[in-house]
């Protein structure tokens, strides 16, 4: 935008609003008001406009725009014709309103221009006629129908706003964007109820218009430069406000003290020594980072990232031995039972050639074994360490693995009370951990690459029309000895759900494809003695094929493994997907992984792109870009983990450099971190 149309735009801004100001003290309870204090909004609408999330006055001035509009032509009356959206001006002769079948109304206004008359049509929203007199002037946006020029939006008096250049708003299937933008112009002269958070002094200094015009202009901006004026000033707030909370959750952490643990000992020198590798450059940089964290009395909120297969577990358990030659405990939990004991069966190896103890906590784990469980150096565990009544005896240091498996109140239990360093893991960062990695609220390392020697999965996608191609190719591979995953969303079926039952479908391919080969079956509600034999058994080779649900997304690791066959992929989230494509390419050998979805045209556009980004690409960190755009961020500061961002208007990826402007406001001026709070 030039500097001229910049000022422009904000001059317009800087001018009062075109609708009476409330005089005195705002009244913002009025923007708590329930939508039916609305002209027009009744418990149906009230109702259907709840599917978008929109309960109050504030919520609907909230709700923004997706895209605009471009005007339309203002022609004459006499000069309609055919089926354009075009622009006309005149004046009300008369208004009528009549029924129409199935409770429907239609409201008629006679409008003329000087050069013809036409009656202007407006379907059920018989409010109309009430606000349409005789002699006002309207400006009508719209196209000729059966009923003659059937409205789509408008403007009453002098107003050209709306029909000029137009919001479309998100709506839902229950309520078109028309309906919504309908009864946000009702709503908009509470714009002028907003009290503007932001200091008179801080608004020049930033040049930013009131929140209360920035609102008003998102809903009935002239140009998309001047939408975009608003919505940044609306995006600052919300970014602003985030980097006080997270200015003051570290505040909180910088209170809290954990124990420094000094410098690595002669328990880590033994530890580095029984590793039958070299750790790799990405490993040592992160242990380098863990360390200096360790040092510090502030507890350590730590992202370790890597991709599947990167040796994410050997730096963790670096992590837990240092807790542990400082004469404190350790604890690392896992999302499943499976993946605890796959993390108990490696962790506890390394720490009895080290003369560590390791304990296994799961609601499995008898009440004899609890006890001893807790009192060992090193606890692993599932959310059995966190429930009531669990107390561990001397935590410095907790990881949190697959940390997008836990809810943030689960995560968050851990540390509860104790003020330990946390180190969270994760091979895919949900959106969620990506931007608040991305704000500042953790820090992060990164084990970026998997040892030289693995190769990439190929990848491919195909319809369940067909599937036979996918179980000939894994027939092949068998053959040759190597070993697969079939992966089914659900354990058993359900009168609601197209998807396959795993222990239906072990069957069905015993019978069919796979009768040729030995099939195993698992899945979460086996008994983990089951469950642990017939992984050994897979494992050993004695299984060719597993058939399983998502409880081998992690905590498996049987190089042999080189196929995967994911049916009904098209249900699983992206995070997901990837980590169970992670189950195979352990190996030196070739590895696939064939995604088998609902035909095509019947994919949502979602689905899609999922599907298409795990074919693209193998790297976590792009999907985790991916999946942020698809899914949002979640409640940054928030317990949601998905799903609407509590940020409206602000996007991370558009608007890095806003953020940049508000961290540095927000550090620089204390005073007004207490003010906005």
């Amino acid at each position: 935008m030039t500097e001229t149309r910049r000022q422009t735009a904000f001059a317009r801004l800087d001018q009062p609003p075109a609708w009476p100001a409330t005089r005195g003290r705002p009244r913002p309870q009025r923007l708590e008001a329930s939508l039916d204090s609305l002209p027009g909004v009744g418990a149906t609408l009230r109702r259907k406009l709840a599917s978008l999330g929109i309960g109050t006055v504030r919520d609907l001035l909230e709700h923004v725009p997706r895209r605009y509009e471009n005007a339309a032509d203002e022609v004459a009356i006499a000069e309609l014709h055919g089926d354009e959206e075009v622009v006309i001006v005149g004046d009300v002769l008369n208004v009528s309103k009549r029924p129409l079948r199935g409770r429907r109304t239609l409201v008629t206004a006679r409008v003329s221009d000087g050069t013809a008359t036409i009656g202007a049509t407006w379907f059920n929203q018989p409010w109309i006629a009430d606000q349409l007199k005789p002699g006002m002037r309207v400006r009508l946006r719209g196209k000729t129908g059966r009923y003659g020029f059937d409205v789509r939006s408008y403007d009453l008096g002098e107003a050209r706003a709306t029909a000029d250049f137009a919001p479309v708003y998100p709506a839902a299937e229950e309520i078109a964007a028309k309906t919504v933008r309908r009864v946000v112009e009702a709503a908009l002269p509470h714009v002028s109820d907003y009290f503007d958070p932001l200091p008179a002094a801080l608004r020049a200094d930033e040049s930013m218009p009131l929140k209360r015009d920035a609102l008003a202009v998102i809903h009935r901006p002239q140009s998309e430069d001047e939408a975009e004026i608003g919505r940044r000033r609306l995006a600052f707030d919300e970014l602003l406000l985030l980097q006080i909370g997270i200015a003051r959750r570290a505040a909180e952490r910088e209170r809290t003290l954990a124990p420094s643990l000094g410098e690595a000992g002669d328990l880590i020198v033994r530890y580095r020594k029984s590793l039958p590798f070299a750790l790799t450059p990405y490993q040592e940089q992160a242990i380098r980072e863990i360390d200096a964290d360790l040092t510090r009395t502030v507890p350590m909120q730590r992202l370790l990232q890597g991709d599947v297969g990167s040796g994410k577990t050997v730096v963790a358990l670096y992590a837990l031995l240092r807790a542990v030659e400082n004469g404190r405990q350790g604890a690392l939990m896992a999302p499943t039972e499976t993946l605890a004991e796959q993390h108990f069966n490696t962790v506890s190896d390394l720490c009895l050639a080290l003369g560590v103890s390791c304990g296994l906590l799961t609601n499995a784990t008898p009440k004899r074994d609890r006890v001893s469980a807790l009192g060992a150096d090193v606890v692993v565990g599932t959310h059995a360490l966190i429930q009531e009544g669990v107390e561990l005896r001397d935590l410095a240091v907790a990881v949190v693995d697959e940390q997008h498996r836990f809810g943030v109140e689960q995560r968050q239990a851990l540390a509860q009370g104790r003020g330990p360093h946390v180190l969270h893991m994760t091979a895919t960062p949900i959106p969620r951990t990506l931007a608040l990695t991305i704000y500042g609220d953790l820090a992060v390392s990164e084990i970026a690459k998997p040892p030289a020697s693995r190769k990439p999965v190929v990848t491919s996608h195909i319809g369940e029309e067909r599937a036979s191609e996918a179980y000939t190719r894994l027939t092949r591979l068998l053959r040759e000895g190597r070993q697969a995953y079939v992966v089914c969303p659900l354990i058993e079926q359900s009168e609601t759900s197209r998807a396959r039952a795993a222990e239906e479908e072990a069957e069905r391919l015993q019978r069919a494809e796979l009768r040729d080969f030995r099939v195993g079956c698992v899945h979460g509600r086996q008994k983990a003695a089951e469950r642990r034999t017939t992984m050994a058994r897979f494992k050993a080779g004695e299984i060719d094929v597993l058939v399983a649900t998502t409880v081998i997304e992690v905590g498996v690791d049987v190089p042999n493994a080189t196929v995967m066959i994911v049916q009904e992929a098209d249900r699983f989230g992206l995070a997901q997907l990837h980590q169970l494509r992670g189950r195979v390419g352990r190996g030196a050998e070739q590895s696939f992984c064939v995604l088998v979805s609902r035909p095509t045209e019947e994919l949502t556009e979602s689905a899609q792109k999922r599907l298409d980004a795990l074919v693209a690409t193998t790297d976590g960190f792009e999907l985790a870009e991916v999946d942020l755009d698809l899914r949002s961020t979640g409640q940054l500061l928030g317990t949601r983990q998905s799903g609407m961002s509590d940020l409206r208007f602000a996007n991370f990826k558009r608007d890095r450099a806003l953020l940049e402007q508000a961290r540095a406001i927000a550090r620089r001026s204390p005073a007004l971190l207490e003010s906005l709070g």
